[in-house]
């Protein structure tokens, strides 16, 4: 019964958290998403008033979850939190829905999105080349390849905490630093005073940008046209803001929890949102809005670096994608699994997720995801799965947020020592900003919103059923 005594080992330091928090948001979405920005909502100004709202509400959201993460300073992170706030079926039914579409389906993204730019370096893995058909289903080798970055990482994280989060810290300082390379490149060798005066010509019109057989063009937005692409436009920079509360999931596994996961969280997320917004105004020193509207694949990053570097530009950037997405997806990796060892604890999930091996970690749980998000690769491209995870993520940010009001009429005496900042305006903002946006995407994006909505609601009867079995297997005494 040796397995019964093992417990996380509390390995991780402030400068490893805050590198957790902001490998875990930049991937590749910094890189792609700015281009469906621009033709959704057409103009400069809103191109990096999309960016800065994502921070800032992102920000806002982390400076209120610190107080939850000081409460419950353990492994688990939102389903802990939902599960205290609400009851064990709404924390269960995040915990599902994290399982089959928010964790597994980001993982798969951004596992996509790596295989995507190493087709820059090694052509023979492009989407485009079909290796094997079945049953109607194209297997392309970047989905093998996306999938064998997601085993490989699996298994380095089986071996222990410190190999993936050492991992972790070396290519997000590695990543930070040459997205800052790129950036004082981009203002210094590719800057264009013509290129900028363009681009802000019309810096605040909400607009769409069409191309068609008569050319581009740019027309007005108003009414429903103008909701949709705002809502569009605000999907894309919220997911590249996503997976800011990685950290909280391996709580357990953090050094003096109750202070360096708030911190860490504030600290990697205004990091994260300084960087986007820098790399977005390069963009629009160097290339045209229309070039950023109709990047080629969305691969604005491409196009930018092209412009700065010249021939060199497809290679540079094609590299430091692949480490950003390989590092923000060892991230995912390390954090997703803690959520399914505690629920497994709570016997909600599989009963051997709830296992650590002789490494101290849930390597049961980190194979179970491994294998689900590599099936996801299978089934989706990136802005498919994108669309599919982000409302899902809404919903519970928001009904997250909202447990602090919960908690504190239900638990007023709970020790708290952190206090969300700017409580209650700060907090009831993000939800009413986060209710909003899915409200948007429920009605503009149905093809993968109602999917996603689909599934949380199918966690109701799957959470009955379990609870049937759990009580079916209680012996009466005397029995």
């Amino acid at each position: 019964m040796a397995e019964a005594k093992r417990d996380f080992k509390q390995r991780i330091g402030l400068l490893d958290a805050t590198m957790i928090v902001a490998g875990s948001m930049i991937g590749s979405g910094i890189f792609i998403v700015s281009a469906e920005i621009t033709r959704n909502v057409g103009s400069a100004g809103l191109l990096l008033l999309m960016w800065f709202f994502a921070g800032l509400i992102t920000i806002i959201a982390a400076l209120s979850y610190g107080e939850l993460t000081a409460m419950f300073p353990k492994a688990g992170g939102m389903y802990v939190y939902l599960r205290e706030a609400y009851s064990p079926l709404v924390g269960f039914l995040y915990g599902w829905t994290f399982f089959t579409i928010i964790q597994t389906g980001t993982i798969a993204a951004v596992g996509v999105a790596f295989a995507k730019f190493t087709a820059y370096i090694i052509p023979g893995v492009a989407e485009e080349n079909i290796l094997l058909t079945i049953g109607g289903v194209k297997i392309a080798a970047s989905q093998l390849l996306s999938i064998g970055v997601i085993v490989f990482l699996t298994y380095i994280n089986s071996l222990g905490v410190k190999n993936g989060v050492l991992i972790q810290t070396t290519l997000t300082v590695i990543k930070i630093v040459s997205i800052l390379a790129l950036i004082v490149f981009g203002f210094a060798w590719g800057a264009d005073a013509d290129v900028w005066t363009a681009n802000w010509k019309d810096g605040w019109n909400l607009s769409g940008w069409i191309k068609d057989d008569a050319g581009i063009s740019n027309i007005p937005l108003m009414g429903l046209a103008a909701f949709s692409g705002i809502a569009i436009a605000m999907k894309g920079s919220l997911f590249s803001c996503d997976s800011w509360h990685n950290i909280s999931f391996i709580a357990g596994e953090v050094k003096d929890p109750k202070k360096n996961i708030g911190l860490s969280l504030v600290l990697g997320t205004t990091l994260v949102t300084g960087v986007y917004l820098l790399v977005n105004i390069m963009y629009l020193a160097v290339v045209p809005l229309p070039q950023i509207a109709f990047a080629k694949s969305d691969r604005i990053g491409v196009v930018a670096s092209e412009l700065i570097f010249g021939s060199y530009g497809t290679l540079l950037i094609a590299i430091m994608i692949m480490i950003s997405t390989f590092g923000c997806n060892n991230g995912l990796i390390i954090a997703g699994a803690r959520v399914y060892y505690t629920m497994a604890k709570d016997q909600l999930f599989f009963p051997k997720a709830g296992v650590l091996n002789k490494y101290s970690v849930p390597a049961n749980s980190l194979w179970m995801q491994g294998a689900w998000a590599s099936l996801l690769c299978l089934t989706g491209k990136y802005n498919d799965l994108l669309a599919l995870v982000i409302f899902g993520v809404l919903v519970f940010y928001a009904l997250t947020i909202l447990g602090i009001f919960i908690l504190r009429r239900t638990q007023p005496h709970a020790p708290r020592p952190y206090r969300a900042f700017g409580y209650p305006v700060l907090p009831a903002l993000y939800i009413a900003t986060a209710t909003v946006l899915a409200l948007l995407l429920l009605v503009f994006e149905t093809n993968f919103t109602l999917p996603g909505l689909g599934i949380i609601l199918l966690g109701i009867p799957v959470y009955y059923f379990i609870m049937s079995k759990k009580d079916a297997t209680v012996k009466v005494p005397g029995s």
